[in-house]
Formats: structure tokens, sequence, C-alpha cells
């Protein structure tokens, strides 16, 4: 899965989903090298990290062929780096089993709705607290509600960073909630970030379930441990009944592999 900031993994042994990492986006040179490997002992470290390699005797060959490639982009630049891989099949918007998907709707949204629906059911909300957070939604005819698009946590810290004159920049990393106010630059950004940025979803968890009250809600991305942990600060009941799971994306892919 090409993200917005960097490449998402995953190893698929037949069906079963066996590992998932994350990389920085790649040159083209390195997917050369991958284009080579029929193992993956052979595939370029910067691809499959050696922690990965460890204790896999043998490796996994593809026979004479490189290893088959699914790929899912929201980075149309990089995906044409990708394009000329052997074996890559790029997932479409029209391959998930969603109806009522809209064209510019992100592949990741539509991928972490479908995995989300086949593992716990229908209707389903996911929360996806990535570079962008943004929330996707279906109902019990497997068809889109709808959703909605923000920024997200480290993406509205380097915006006051970079879009002021002397706000510094703020790391997103904070475990406690910050003093609600503030007595100095930086919490008081982290309040600001921090506070909107939980009642926000509050709120469009709360509308969700009006609509929907027996409903399952998913969270995953990059910053979703950090956000159910306001949560439960702030709102225990709520933070409760989230479904934390990092690769939904994947579970969706690996449905679309399972009907190709």
């Amino acid at each position: 899965m090409i993200g917005n900031s960097r490449l998402h993994w995953a190893l698929f042994i037949n069906d079963t989903l066996d590992s998932a990492w994350d990389t920085d986006y790649q040159p083209e040179s390195v997917i050369q090298r991958m284009a080579q490997c029929l193992t993956l002992e052979d595939l370029p470290p910067e691809i499959f990290p050696p922690s990965h390699k460890r204790g896999r005797r043998g490796g996994i060959s593809s026979s004479s062929s490189p290893l088959p490639l699914f790929l899912a982009s929201v980075v149309p630049s990089q995906t044409a780096l990708w394009q000329n891989y052997p074996h890559v099949r790029i997932i479409t918007l029209d391959q998930v089993p969603i109806k009522g998907l809209y064209p510019t709707l992100g592949i990741d949204r539509a991928l972490a709705l479908c995995g989300a629906a086949m593992t716990w059911g229908l209707p389903m909300l996911v929360i996806d607290a990535g570079t962008a957070l943004t929330f996707t939604g279906a109902d019990t005819n497997q068809c889109l509600v709808g959703g909605a698009i923000l920024p997200g946590l480290g993406l509205q810290f380097a915006t006051l960073n970079q879009k002021t004159g002397q706000l510094p920049q703020v790391e997103t990393g904070r475990v406690s909630l910050p003093p609600r106010f503030a007595l100095n630059t930086p919490e008081a950004i982290q309040s600001g970030v921090i506070y909107t940025l939980v009642a926000g979803i509050k709120d469009f968890i709360a509308a969700w379930w009006e609509l929907f009250p027996e409903s399952n809600i998913a969270i995953t991305g990059g910053d979703r441990l950090l956000l159910v942990n306001y949560l439960e600060a702030l709102d225990s009941a709520i933070a409760k009944r989230l479904i934390i799971e990092p690769n939904l994306i994947f579970w969706g892919i690996g449905k679309i592999m399972t009907n190709n």
C-alpha cells in the first residue's frame, strides 16, 4: 500500500497474512533489484528488513518468476514507479466489494472498510488515523454511506509550524493528555489540536451510532493508539467499544487477492 508518507508492506503466504511493516519510498533502482528476486532472502533490505528474514529457512520461492505483488496507491507519482514490476496487480475501486463507491474515493479508505466489513460485519465505520484522519462507513446492504476527511494529528502540528512565523514544531507522540489551559506555547498547541481532534472524533462516532446503534467501529492507522489513549482518558465508554486493528487495509487486499 503506497500511502501519503511511506510504503506499507504485508507478506501473504497463500491466503494468510504473515507479517506487516513500513518502509520509506524507494527509488526505481531498488524496485529493479526487487524485480530480480525469486525468494524472500533475495529481497533488498530497503524492501524486506533483515529482522523479517531471520528464522525463515530456505525462504519462499516463486519458481522462476519474481514474487507477485498486489499494489494499491493514493500517490500517482509513486504508482508510476511500480507499474513495470513483473507480476504486479494494481488494485482499483471497481475490485472492492462495496457498492456506491464514488470515483475519487481513496483506495486506502475503500480497502480498510472492506477489510473491516468482511471481518466484523455490517454496518461498519472505519476511522483511519494516518496522515489524514478519515471516517468511512457502509450500511447493512454493503453500500457506502459516506465519510469525512480532515488533517491528521501530525499534519495539524506540522502545518502550525510551517505556516506561522513563530510557532514551534511539536512532537506528536505525547501519550497523556496535555493541560487543557496551557501556560506555554508547545502545550497550548498540543491542547488545541488534541482536544478539538478528539472532540470531532467523538461527534462523528455519536452521529454514526444514531444511524446504526449496534454498529461496530474500527480504528486503524499510525496514530490509532495515541487517539484511543486520548479517548480513553476523556470517554472510556466510547474507547472500549472501538476495534483497534493496524492491518485493515491488508485484510481488504487479502479479500481482493482471494477473489482473483
